[in-house]
């Protein structure tokens, strides 16, 4: 989003009824207050680059974590004057034996971008064949 920077919001969506940007940011792991900064961030680049003060709300953030202390919660967010909810998301044992582990997404990332390169330059090697060097 920034040049050179790595950042990306994990969900954006716009509100159509309340007319406002959503920034949703989703952890695998237990909130920590940076989680809160990150969130902050993202909210503070999606007011200043995508809102229109005049027509539109203010952005609301979420983070959804895997386990949260409400103290630990209520102090990472008692400076901030963006509207920001920290919500634990709750799946049933079955559900979690369903999902792939990090591991497991991560390798499948690799795998398909691996795959991406090995076509691209398949393609680049194609072409000069066809038009020459």
């Amino acid at each position: 989003m920034l040049s050179r920077r790595r950042d990306n919001i994990d969900l954006l969506f716009f509100h159509v009824e309340q007319l406002r940007y959503v920034v949703i940011e989703l952890k695998t792991t237990k909130f920590d207050p940076r989680d809160a900064g990150q969130l902050g961030f993202y909210l503070a680049l999606v007011d200043e680059r995508s809102r229109i003060p005049d027509k539109h709300q203010p952005t609301i953030g979420i983070l959804l974590v895997a386990e949260k202390n409400d103290t630990v919660v209520r102090y990472a967010l008692a400076g901030s004057a963006q509207p920001v909810a920290v919500s634990r998301y709750l799946l049933s044992a079955e559900a979690q034996k369903a999902l792939p582990n990090e591991e497991a997404i991560a390798r499948a990332f690799a795998d398909e971008l691996a795959r991406d390169i090995d076509e691209d330059e398949t393609a680049q090697q194609s072409s000069r064949r066809q038009h020459g060097p």
